[in-house]
């Protein structure tokens, strides 16, 4: 015998399996007159039709879209075609700029996946010349005399987003600095920059070769890490220009300091 779709009766926790939702959550909405059961039985309980599904998933669609229950409340009450318009809209902003934060964290994602990649795969004290582009930096003056990292945070977090620091925090020290053993104080730090961020803040380190050398060890042992560097570069007729660029590769999946991997690159020309 056939049944009418709109005459199937459908108990609260049939009515929550079918979209996927806690009981709880219906005896709420209809606790304060949002969504309720729209039959009695004879037995004396209530039942939801299935032909509320539809309204059902439509108020689901509302809440995905970050409304509030009052707001959700205002509008199934009284719906038009101007409200749902005006409402639309102000979402669809809202979803695009989640869409932007997003893509934003799925970068830095996979910049750390690739990081942890190259850690992994690293040899003890893996050096070698990798052609790079330029990068677009931005750069703050630090000197690392006092290296708690929760200063290091402080000093950066109202200059620079969030989204702009989980990029990673690197350090700079000229070439200068590097030649007189002289690891006392650092220039600054630096954090790839992001597309958005305007071009006058920009700091460009230049295209070209780069001695990269990966050590693994606190940032204490880093010292012996640029004895290979000059070394390498002594021996392959090498000048260093500009800075140093030191990153943390693996900071964020580590436990203990001595499996830390800093990547430190350093611009090399033929000696004339």
């Amino acid at each position: 015998m056939s049944m009418k779709r709109n005459a199937i009766k459908l108990t609260t926790a049939q009515f929550a399996k079918l979209h996927n939702v806690n009981k709880r959550t219906l005896h709420y909405y209809d606790a304060i007159g949002l969504f309720s059961p729209n039959t009695k039985g004879e037995n004396g309980y209530r039942y939801y039709d299935l032909s509320q599904s539809l309204d059902f998933e439509y108020i689901l669609m509302l809440r995905d879209l970050n409304m509030s229950i009052e707001e959700i409340e205002q509008y199934i009450k009284n719906p038009t075609p101007e409200k749902f318009i005006n409402f639309a809209n102000a979402k669809e902003l809202e979803i695009d700029q989640q869409i932007k934060r997003l893509k934003s964290i799925k970068k830095t994602i996979q910049t750390k996946k690739r990081q942890i990649e190259v850690s992994n795969s690293l040899k003890e004290g893996n050096i070698e010349i990798e052609e790079c582009e330029e990068e677009r930096l931005l750069f703050l003056p630090y000197d690392f005399c006092d290296d708690d990292i929760s200063h290091v945070f402080s000093y950066i977090k109202d200059i620079w987003s969030v989204e702009q620091i989980r990029m990673g925090i690197g350090g700079m020290i000229s070439i200068e600095k590097v030649l007189a053993n002289d690891f006392s104080k650092y220039d600054g730090i630096y954090t790839l920059a992001l597309k958005n961020v305007p071009r006058k803040n920009i700091f460009y380190k230049p295209k070209g070769e780069y001695i990269c050398c990966y050590h693994k060890g606190d940032w204490n042992s880093l010292s012996e890490a640029y004895q290979k560097i000059l070394s390498f570069a002594q021996e392959r007729k090498l000048k260093l220009t500009g800075y140093a660029y030191e990153i943390g590769l693996n900071e964020f999946a580590i436990s203990k300091e001595e499996e830390y991997v800093t990547k430190i690159m350093v611009k090399a020309e033929k000696s004339i």
